[in-house]
């Protein structure tokens, strides 16, 4: 573990992700498959699409929540810069929380400064793929090189080993989830995420907080996306809702 390994409250609570691995699976389907947490929810208010998720596959430590049921993680897709990370980490900073920021290869080799600063402030750092390619069109080769080439330039740019991985649209299969369990890794889906990745057509700030104060659930990891201008706006009044409804965020 190097110097730049920090402990934050978002890898205390991923910690909690702990499975024992079931025997292994023959003839794994190379389906491809969409997720979607769905919307219907359980008495927690949590999708249970996403509940089904979970114990479907835990064997390969994939997740769509998490067992801490007073806790949310916020998490961020970084495929690219629009301008609002820095609004989106100073308010991290003001309100004493941690995230996950999952990079692509063109995000990392480009915003050093922010890839740098979410480190420093005791952020998580996620693989998204260095290309942001479908793992399910690639051959088990080239999926592994897809994953760890990203890996191996952030720990040897940035020193920081990364351990979380997110699918690209959300798109997996079977193959390529133990694919990223024998390289080491743990997926994360999510338990809500709303449209919020369309520059051109943002929805409103009140729009889009009611919806997320409305999803509020326990053990939620929550999907959001840095190139949004809503996002960045309402980011300190939804983490502030989020603590009134008696989440630890």
């Amino acid at each position: 573990m190097t110097k730049r390994h920090k402990i934050s409250a978002a890898a205390a609570a991923l910690a909690l992700i702990l499975c024992t691995a079931g025997q292994p699976v023959q003839a794994l389907s190379s389906t491809s498959i969409g997720y979607g947490q769905g919307t219907a929810v359980d008495s927690q208010n949590c999708p249970n699409d996403a509940r089904a998720f979970d114990s479907q596959y835990a064997q390969y430590e994939a997740y769509a929540t998490t067992p801490d049921q007073e806790r949310i993680i916020l998490t961020f897709d970084q495929g690219y810069e629009n301008g609002y990370t820095s609004a989106i980490l100073d308010t991290l900073k003001e309100k004493g929380v941690s995230a996950i920021f999952f990079l692509t290869g063109d995000y990392a080799k480009k915003e050093t400064e922010l890839v740098n600063r979410m480190i420093d402030e005791g952020h998580v750092l996620g693989n998204h793929g260095m290309t942001h390619a479908d793992l399910t069109t690639l051959t088990e080769d080239e999926a592994k090189q897809e994953i760890m080439e990203l890996h191996e330039y952030v720990k040897d740019i940035y020193d920081y080993e990364m351990q979380y991985f997110r699918f690209p649209c959300g798109t997996y299969s079977e193959e390529r989830l133990e694919t990223l369990h024998q390289l080491g890794y743990k997926t994360l889906f999510w338990s809500y995420a709303y449209v919020d990745w369309q520059t051109d057509a943002q929805p409103s700030p009140e729009t889009a907080l009611e919806g997320l104060k409305k999803s509020a659930h326990g053990g939620e990891i929550l999907l959001l996306h840095s190139v949004s201008s809503t996002n960045a706006q309402i980011l300190g009044d939804a983490i502030d809702a989020f603590r009134s409804a008696g989440f630890i965020v």
